[in-house]
């Protein structure tokens, strides 16, 4: 076959397109927060919110209301409830972390389970992206745009809070204020991935560009370029592969992304194992190199 059908076959299909597209969309907007939750050290946050929120896909399905709402209501529930127990109790933050997000990921089950729905709600767990429909296209553009948007233009404020939120208190911020706000959009941008990988692979997208491109740059004006452009490409490998090899479309993309992590994590230029192992091995080659030279000087003399 020619190499140049491999690429246009899977476009004749509309369905193809619409899951190129919208993965592609929501690669580079988790990407872009991936960044920030990387530095905070927020990874089991988002994985927390991002199993959190089924319980409010599932009550906005039942009551008809859109399912972004739902997401973030519970999304800041999940926040506010980790905050209580740990604050409330001998609790350290990783245990109420895992309590509260596997208790509503559980009440979403159950939700999803008895809930009649014309649609396959399952799908919310384990993806759908090749059933994306053009009204779920322009709703995951909308959410992607709402999120992004407010990601640029806060992205000073939000890189400071990152950094140090005492600078960012002293110069009139509010650091519990740009807290709330990544919460937010976490909420948000793990709706917009739902309906790509489902909420058990939501995490991979919200934290692996962002861990990636911290192992290949030391500036994060650059990670906030790296992580949604190695993103997008990983997203656009998945999505073909999954069209020629028949496998789950969300599964290979989030496989993407983490074999381009194992690469960069092994070979990055100044961050990578092998390279720092090959560093480290060097200075020690040439101290054994010059102690042999010395050790023969001294018995010639």
């Amino acid at each position: 076959m020619n190499p140049l059908d491999w690429i246009l076959e899977p476009l004749q299909y509309d369905f193809m397109t619409r899951a190129l597209v919208t993965t592609v969309i929501a690669a580079v907007v988790c990407a872009l927060l991936s960044c920030w939750l990387v530095l905070v050290g927020w990874s089991l946050m988002g994985d927390a919110v991002s199993h959190a929120v089924l319980p409010g896909v599932g009550l906005a399905y039942i009551v008809g209301a859109p399912f972004a709402v739902g997401a973030v209501v519970f999304g800041f529930l999940a926040v506010g409830l980790i905050g209580l127990v740990r604050g409330t109790s001998r609790v350290k933050e990783d245990a109420a972390i895992g309590i509260v997000f596997t208790t509503l990921f559980g009440l979403g089950l159950i939700l999803i389970s008895v809930t009649p729905s014309q649609t396959d709600l399952n799908h919310i767990i384990f993806g759908n992206i090749l059933g994306i429909s053009p009204a779920d296209l322009l709703q995951v553009g909308i959410l992607a745009a709402v999120a992004f948007a407010v990601l640029v233009v806060k992205r000073r404020d939000l890189t400071l809070y990152a950094f140090d939120p005492t600078h960012a208190h002293a110069i009139g911020l509010s650091p519990r204020l740009l807290g709330a706000l990544l919460l937010g959009l976490l909420a948000l941008t793990a709706v917009v991935a739902l309906q790509v990988v489902g909420v058990i692979l939501v995490v991979a997208m919200l934290i692996i560009p962002g861990a990636t491109a911290y192992l290949l740059t030391d500036r994060f004006s650059r990670m906030l370029l790296i992580a949604p452009v190695l993103s997008a490409a990983c997203s656009v490998t998945g999505i073909y592969l999954s069209y020629w090899l028949d496998a789950s479309p969300g599964g290979l993309v989030v496989v993407a992304q983490g074999s381009a992590f194992a690469i960069v994590y092994l070979f990055a230029p100044r961050h990578g194992l092998l390279v720092n192992r090959l560093r480290t091995c060097r200075p020690r080659q040439h101290a054994a190199i010059s102690t042999r030279e010395d050790q023969t000087g001294a018995a010639e003399t």
